[in-house]
This record gives structure tokens, C-alpha cells and sequence, in this order.
């Protein structure tokens, strides 16, 4: 009786943990990743507006971009939802925008999402050069002409 009693506990502890563990992996934890755009910097951000300014309130871009006399900063906000298996998804993907013209003034500002963007597909292939593939010893025995 004693002993039945004892495995009916151990079966028991058994289930808990297995039930623990598996709903442990139904767990999510959502995180922000790169530059977290807060709520009252944006109506601050308007055509005429300094370049400083835009730095004091936004801080650093995380990218810019040039083209003719015409600079562009980008921020870029994504939220993503991880699971306790480590599998991440991305909810949501914000890109800030602000242009400026050659005087440093704001001139436009936008806000972009993932809807509209594109998804390009990344090749990881590449092409070996002369060399980049061979050891220092193959390379120095290579070098050297019978």
C-alpha cells in the first residue's frame, strides 16, 4: 500500500513538471529592438526645425542617406515576440523618416510600416577570390615555381 501510494506522488510530480514544461514553451516575451520611437517626439519633429534639434529629441540615427544636397536620417523600431523555444517573429516594424535640405532645416518627415516595405531575400552565397580559400602553406608552397 505504501509503495503504491508513493508511485501515484512520483507519477504525480511527473505530470506537473511535463505540463509545466510544456506550457512554459507557450510563454512570449515581446521586446523592442533598435531605436524605440516615443510618443511626443514626433509632433515635435517639424518642417523647419533644426538639424540639432531633431539629434536632441530623437538622438542618433541609426542610418542616413545622401543624395545631391538633400540628407535623410532614419530610426528604426521593431517589435518582436519570442517564444521560451527561442523562435522570434516580427510583430511590427516602425521606420522613422525625417529630410533635410542643404541648409540642415527639416522638410518632410514619414513614418513607414511593414506594409510598406519589400522583403529581399538575402544570398549568402559568394564568389571565392584568388587565394582567400587556400591555407598560408598552400598558399606560400603555391607561390613557388620547379
Amino acid at each position: 500500500m505504501m509503495v503504491l501510494r508513493s508511485a501515484n506522488r512520483f507519477l504525480s510530480l511527473i505530470f506537473v513538471v511535463f505540463v509545466a514544461v510544456g506550457l512554459s514553451g507557450c510563454l512570449t516575451q515581446q521586446r523592442t529592438q533598435g531605436y524605440d520611437i516615443p510618443e511626443g517626439s514626433l509632433e515635435q519633429v517639424r518642417p523647419g526645425v533644426s538639424k540639432e534639434l531633431v539629434e536632441f529629441v530623437l538622438g542618433s540615427p541609426q542610418t542616413t542617406n545622401t543624395f545631391g544636397d538633400e540628407q535623410a536620417y532614419y530610426y528604426v523600431e521593431t517589435k518582436v515576440e519570442q517564444t521560451a523555444f527561442g523562435l522570434t517573429s516580427v510583430k511590427s516594424r516602425t521606420v522613422l523618416a525625417v529630410y533635410f535640405d542643404k541648409n540642415d532645416r527639416v522638410t518632410d518627415k514619414a513614418v513607414y510600416g511593414l506594409e510598406d516595405g519589400k522583403v529581399v531575400d538575402i544570398v549568402s552565397r559568394r564568389t571565392p577570390g584568388f587565394g582567400q580559400d587556400r591555407s598560408f602553406l598552400q598558399q606560400l608552397l603555391g607561390s613557388l615555381s620547379f
